[in-house]
């Protein structure tokens, strides 16, 4: 079993689509998500990222590369060798047909 995380902003739109969407493919791996903004994952009640949950992650996909510069400013550069940018945008709502079919095209499992 692998232990993957999915990182946007927010945690609403991307990273949540993904999260969902490969939990309900892919049962045999362990799916989290989570974002790098804290003011407004506070606000909107989602998940903001945790040092624990880049420790147990075994693969992590960034959408942006702010994303990436985030996790380095705030945590570290202990886990740049599991990191992978998609740079997907952020324009799509959660669960859409193109963000899904971008994801399929993008992440391999």
């Amino acid at each position: 079993m692998k232990n993957i995380l999915f990182i946007c902003s927010a945690n609403k739109d991307r990273s949540k689509t993904a999260e969902d969407y490969f939990s309900n493919l892919f049962a045999e791996n362990n799916y989290e998500s989570a974002g790098t903004n804290k003011k407004t994952c506070n606000n909107l009640g989602t998940n903001y990222l945790r040092l624990k949950q880049l420790d147990a992650a075994d693969k992590i996909y960034v959408m942006e590369n702010k994303h990436l510069k985030i996790i380095k400013e705030v945590f570290g550069s202990t886990w740049h060798n599991k990191i992978t940018v998609l740079d997907i945008k952020d324009i799509y709502k959660y669960g859409s047909n193109e963000l899904i079919e971008i994801l399929q095209k993008r992440i391999q499992l």
